[in-house]
């Protein structure tokens, strides 16, 4: 299915050294920051988010209105939202789909046991380039307010996820849920094999890593004006550089995506808000 179409704009993008970074904006609207239209464009994506390649394919010979309420029992159906972390893994895996124009391999939420269960391992599994070029990119978010609780948390949450023990596991585990009609699934599948050395698929690998905070810069403006700009780009870079000053894992190639919010307490009740209406429909 087509993906929809871009609303994030990419203030910042760079590539080089281990860890290259996006600053992520939302942008403002009659004054207000999107809040509303970004919780309206995140419900776009659930499809492919939270069904199978196949019944993504569905959606376009069926009732879609059907499957878009699936995709929404799917995230969650829990009163208990406010502390949830879905949102954060449907923003990575909207940021990974926007900026590096990937492939979902896996939808994560679609195999949880129970529906308002939290879904363990890496948040998202998609590649990058095609069946030659493959890369796989294995994500963590944190949609947190707090940007240094975030950053202490993704590291320790990255390293724990990079030790052997726990990427042979969470490898089984990606391969039985891959959908063999996706055109990728016996290159995939290959790449995760437990004959293949570790060393290889680091060197086809990245962690996209998605942050999002309560931004003092967001909440100060009321429009994308020059002042915001630079405000913006350098809140972006100290948040990056305090990522970096972390203790990364060596050999391993990561990707951060900052997200700046106004407010997360009142983005989370207006996702709640719009999700629930898909589920009632």
């Amino acid at each position: 299915m087509d993906k929809p179409n871009k609303f994030l704009e990419v203030r910042i993008h760079q590539l080089k050294g281990p860890c290259g970074y996006s600053g992520l904006c939302v942008g403002y609207e009659l004054g207000d920051w999107r809040a509303e239209q970004l919780a309206a464009h995140a419900m776009e994506w659930l499809p492919e988010f939270a069904l199978t390649a196949s019944e993504c394919e569905m959606l376009r010979h069926a009732n879609a209105v059907s499957f878009m309420r699936r995709a929404a029992h799917n995230v969650y159906t829990s009163a208990k939202f406010k502390n949830r972390g879905e949102f954060g893994e449907l923003f990575l895996h909207i940021a990974v789909r926007q900026v590096f124009e990937s492939l979902p391999a896996i939808s994560k939420i679609y195999y949880k046991s129970g529906t308002n269960e939290t879904v363990k391992g890496f948040d998202a599994v998609h590649i990058v380039g095609d069946k030659d070029s493959m890369e796989l990119w294995i994500g963590e978010a944190k949609f947190y307010k707090n940007i240094s609780q975030a950053i202490k948390d993704v590291v320790s949450e990255i390293h724990t996820h990079t030790k052997t023990d726990y990427l042979r596991t969470e490898f089984a585990l990606i391969t039985n849920k891959i959908d063999n009609s996706w055109p990728h699934a016996a290159a995939l599948k290959q790449l995760l094999d437990a004959n293949t050395s570790l060393d290889q698929v680091f060197k086809r690998a990245c962690i996209p890593v998605l942050l999002t905070y309560d931004s003092d810069v967001v909440r100060t403006f009321s429009e994308c004006n020059s002042s915001y700009e630079k405000g913006f780009k350098a809140e972006i870079a100290k948040h990056y550089k305090s990522f970096t000053t972390q203790k990364l894992p060596l050999g391993i190639r990561i990707h951060l995506f900052l997200l700046p919010l106004e407010e997360k307490k009142k983005l989370v009740a207006i996702l709640d808000r719009k999700l629930k209406q898909w589920q009632n429909l």
